[in-house]
């Protein structure tokens, strides 16, 4: 191999990483590694899922879930902060193990400090769930206090809205959910 070439990293590549507390993700075959997130992030993260999952029982249609691994390819594993998926479409990509194998409706990444924690998730992982069919992503901001909102246009994920703490975040995927940006960065 020469020293250009990178090395591929896969699914099966994860399995012999030890469980030590990091995160470990892989994007386009290249390995990410992410300490545990800090208290503010984890209390934001805590926020939305608990806001989702209330709404969710209320109405019936889905389900909310911290940290549930994507395994989009086998080169392509990523574990967001939040993922909302409807009943209808957990029974499609709920693998036999359990994973979900496929796009979630929705996906929520709260931002570490740092440059390559913001182009992750900007930029590698905006286009790795636009790909994939995910329908709406929401990035928060913690430092900035606001939360970008991207929705399906034209088959790709775009910038829809950008929702400060004096706003409220509502969404066409959730008929009735309407919940102050303040309250989540609370």
């Amino acid at each position: 191999m020469s020293t250009t070439e990178k090395v591929r990293w896969t699914s099966a590549d994860l399995e012999s990483l030890p469980d030590n507390g990091n995160r470990y993700e892989i994007i386009g075959g290249e390995l990410i590694v992410t300490r545990a997130p800090r208290w503010e992030h984890q209390n934001i993260v805590d926020n939305v899922c608990r806001t989702l999952g209330n709404w969710s029982i209320e109405t019936g249609l889905g389900k909310a879930a911290t940290t549930a691994g994507l395994i989009f390819t086998d080169s392509d594993n990523v574990i967001p902060d939040v993922v909302w998926v409807s009943y209808e479409r957990l029974a499609q990509i709920l693998d036999e193990a359990g994973h979900l194998a496929g796009a979630p409706e929705l996906v929520v990444e709260v931002m570490s400090p740092g440059e390559a924690n913001e182009k992750r998730d900007r930029q590698s992982k905006l286009k790795l769930y636009s790909v994939q069919g995910v329908r709406e992503y929401w990035i928060f901001d913690r430092i900035q206090q606001k939360v970008e909102i991207y929705r399906r246009d034209n088959g790709i994920l775009q910038l829809a809205m950008t929702l400060f703490k004096e706003d409220n975040l509502s969404s066409p995927l959730l008929p009735g959910f309407t919940v102050s940006v303040a309250t989540l960065f609370a």
